[in-house]
């Protein structure tokens, strides 16, 4: 089985009994589809909570808008990395504290380090996941739904719209894939059922919604 875990924000509490809830069993994987940090109360509990969950259960971890823009304004180097600017006005705050930033002498990206564990979690999270039926992104694939092909649609996606698109969601499609993404919670914190074309699995957990993990191919959801 498939468990894939919508946007987390720092909601470690929520994490942990959502994890808890999960009946796993041998060879399940776990697909998360980013945003783990800004926010929330403890971003670094998070990311603490998911490399020790990966240690002991097969985990992809993808890279969500708001991982991309701390990255970004920590100073890291890469196409998927961007907006750094806007990271303070987003949350960052939360994250900055979370890792002892503004305890130091002089908080500045340059006097700053993230811990070793945390920075291999970062650099190995990914823009998008598919496996048998499904592709897993954080946002959505931008115009490339507009393909006839899976490959094609990533290959015309740019971060950008992996990480922050919204324009394409609710879009019927002809990849015969399902696109299971997170980043835009529907006004009523539920489930963005559009299938056979999308699910939407961002619940609102930090906005007072829940935490939510689907399975598939079954559709099982589970929430706390």
């Amino acid at each position: 089985m498939l468990y894939a875990v919508g946007d987390i924000h720092g909601e470690v509490e929520l994490l942990r009994a959502l994890l808890a809830k999960l009946p796993a069993g041998a060879g399940d994987r776990f697909v998360f589809v980013g945003d783990y940090v800004d926010r929330g109360p403890d971003p670094r509990a998070v990311v603490d909570e998911l490399i020790a969950f990966e240690k002991t259960h097969d985990c992809v971890f993808l890279l969500g808008n708001h991982e991309s823009m701390f990255l970004d304004f920590l100073g890291w180097r890469d196409a998927a990395y961007f907006a750094g600017d806007a990271f303070l006005m987003n949350g960052g705050d939360r994250t900055l504290a979370s890792y002892g930033y503004f305890e130091l002498d002089e908080p500045s990206q340059e006097n700053f380090r993230l811990p070793p564990g945390h920075e291999a979690f970062y650099r190995g999270l990914k823009l998008h996941y598919r496996e048998g039926d499904y592709l897993f992104v954080h946002a959505g694939v931008g115009r490339g739904v507009l393909e006839e092909d899976t490959d094609n649609a990533l290959r015309r996606a740019h971060p950008e719209d992996l990480l922050w698109d919204r324009s394409t969601i609710d879009l019927p499609h002809r990849l015969g894939i399902t696109i299971v993404y997170g980043h835009t919670p529907s006004p009523d914190f539920e489930v963005r059922w559009n299938e056979p074309f999308s699910i939407g699995i961002d619940t609102g957990a930090v906005y007072g919604g829940r935490l939510t993990s689907i399975r598939l191919p079954d559709g099982t959801l589970f929430q706390v």
